[in-house]
């Protein structure tokens, strides 16, 4: 034989043998196993339950944070995270109990627990999970998120421009002016402090400013008059108990520009206040002292010096209030364009005499006369004229009152002899006023027509009106809004009314009807609600002819358009 083959043999031998030796291992340990179980079950009692065996920890993937459906032409991303994800406290689980741990196994857990890493989601082929990740925003590490900082500042002037028109500069500049220094260039734009409303500092009940506080106001006051109201136009001060001579007084001398005041809620307007007015304020038109106790003979000095620029007056009807007509009717204010005279709501049956043709002849240049709750009473004086022109440029005439006004037909055509241009009427509460007495007035394009009765129980309307189709029939081409509360016409005269409405030549100009209270008929109103397309308000509440369902407020086309399906 060989020398190679030789070895060869031998080493198969030596394989045979140390398999024979393995296997024989094998069995052996095999035997001792099966004897070692064999005695763990002896020793368990027979009544013992078995134990669980311990699941097998798999790690799974981590679950998105979304969820993706794909529709007919858009991908709808949902959310699959909760309220308590990515937060420090997490509800308990029921039933769980804190395991204890020796304090030999807690560092060694502590370490597993550092080495653990969460598994990644593992990515897929599905091309639309590809094109809903690519399109999602993924911030980038480091990134500046101070973008208010970074905006020109013209931008931020239109910004702020647009919250003040809505909400006053006060208290929104003041404060967009602490957050960075750009924001505070912004805020100070002049063009943002034109219109200012200052209200009262508020205090507890029982309690007054101290001089400190006091003191402060009058710093703050006069800091943002020099630094901010440059190109200041229109300034208010509301429920100011104190320092309004002083604020008026700022604000004048530091502001050239200045054109309407208003005053509302205060006390303490002195004859000082007017004489600061008087002195600084070249450029003011519009003075409105609404429920403000003010020096009567104070504004009555200022008209008779300064009333030839004055074009509006607003004030609350008062016990002195006659100085102040008198100073109207020498022709203190001939450029007057408004006044109004109101009272209180709560201040009950409240009489105003006041002399028309006075009125007329001092404030030929009248266009808007209000008298809110307050009764006229015809007026006349030994040396005044004797004919006028009466109001050739008046465009609104109101005396709604909310109590019972016993205006005449003839009262009302002594106002209105000369209105050719009149746009708006207001004749709430006015119950003595006829439609044949509406029917002769001068002017030919009236606008708005308020003749709603809203007074309380003490009245009673149980006769039958006649002529609203004269009224319908002369401004149906002009008419816009029209409320007839209340009103008891007739039902064949409602029902020619509003076909006189239908019939319009401009079929788009009616815009509000209310008809509550009234006895309209359902042929009646579908004649009207047909024609005019241009219909957004419809009050049907009350209306004995209708069903309960559709006794109600209508608001918007589609909502009137529904009625008129259901009323066919």
């Amino acid at each position: 034989m060989d020398s190679k083959a030789v070895k060869v043999q031998g080493l198969a031998e030596g394989t045979a043998d140390a398999s024979s030796s393995t296997s024989g291992a094998l069995i052996e340990e095999k035997g001792r196993t099966k004897n070692a179980s064999l005695k763990r079950k002896s020793n368990v009692p027979t009544g013992a339950k078995p134990k669980k065996r311990k699941k097998t920890k798999v790690n799974r993937s981590a679950r998105l944070g979304y969820t993706v459906q794909e529709g007919e032409d858009m991908l709808l991303v949902i959310s699959n995270t909760s309220q308590y994800d990515n937060l420090a406290w997490c509800p308990k689980k029921k039933g769980s109990r804190k395991k204890k741990v020796h304090k030999g196994k807690a560092k060694a857990m502590q370490i597993k627990r550092k080495k653990a890493v969460a598994a990644r989601p593992k990515r897929t082929n599905n091309p639309l999970m590809k094109k809903v990740e690519a399109t999602l925003h993924h911030p980038e590490v480091g990134m500046d998120h101070r973008w208010g900082e970074n905006l020109p500042q013209e931008v931020l002037v239109n910004i702020f421009q647009m919250v003040v028109v809505q909400d006053g500069a006060v208290p929104f500049l003041c404060r967009m002016a602490r957050v960075c220094h750009l924001w505070n260039a912004a805020a100070s734009s002049p063009a943002l402090w034109r219109s200012v409303s200052l209200g009262y500092f508020w205090t507890e009940p029982g309690k007054t400013q101290l001089p400190k506080t006091q003191l402060k106001i009058k710093d703050t006051l006069s800091w943002l008059a020099q630094n901010r109201f440059s190109q200041l136009r229109d300034f208010s001060l509301c429920h100011w108990k104190k320092n309004v001579d002083y604020a008026v007084e700022v604000v004048s001398q530091s502001c050239p520009h200045l054109h309407s005041l208003k005053l509302s809620y205060c006390t303490g307007v002195t004859e000082k206040t007017f004489q600061g007015l008087g002195a600084n304020s070249c450029s003011l038109e519009s003075i409105n002292l609404q429920y403000s106790e003010f020096q009567v003979e104070g504004l009555v000095t200022f008209l008779e010096s300064h009333g030839s620029k004055i074009r509006r007056i607003l004030f609350t009807h008062g016990t002195k209030n006659d100085r102040l007509l008198a100073a109207i009717y020498r022709g203190c204010c001939p450029d007057l364009e408004l006044l109004e005279i109101n009272t209180k709501l709560d201040s009950g049956y409240c009489q105003l005499p006041i002399y028309i043709q006075g009125l007329q002849s001092g404030c030929p240049k009248l266009k808007t006369f209000r008298m809110l709750n307050v009764i006229p009473v015809h007026k006349t004086m030994r040396n005044g004229p004797d004919a006028t022109s009466g109001f050739p440029l008046l465009e609104e005439l109101c005396m709604a009152t909310t109590s019972v006004s016993f205006m005449t037909d003839k009262d009302l055509s002594h106002i209105l002899f000369g209105s050719t241009k009149l746009r708006v009427l207001d004749l709430r509460g006015c119950s003595q006023i006829t439609a044949f007495g509406l029917a002769t007035l001068p002017c030919v394009e009236l606008e708005c027509l308020f003749w709603g009765q809203y007074f309380n129980s003490k009245v009673a309307l149980s006769s039958s009106k006649k002529g609203l189709h004269l009224l319908t029939e002369k401004w149906s081409g002009t008419l816009q809004e029209l409320d007839i509360t209340n009103q008891l016409f007739t039902e064949e005269d409602l029902e020619i009314a509003m076909g006189h409405l239908a019939r319009a030549t401009n079929a788009d100009s009616l815009r509000s009807l209310n008809l509550s209270g009234t006895r309209i008929t359902p042929p009646a109103l579908r004649l009207v609600i047909g024609q005019s397309t241009a219909l957004n308000y419809l009050n049907l509440s009350s209306c004995r002819y209708f069903p309960r369902g559709l006794k109600r407020l209508y608001r918007g086309q589609e909502d009137i358009q529904l009625l008129l399906d259901k009323l066919e």
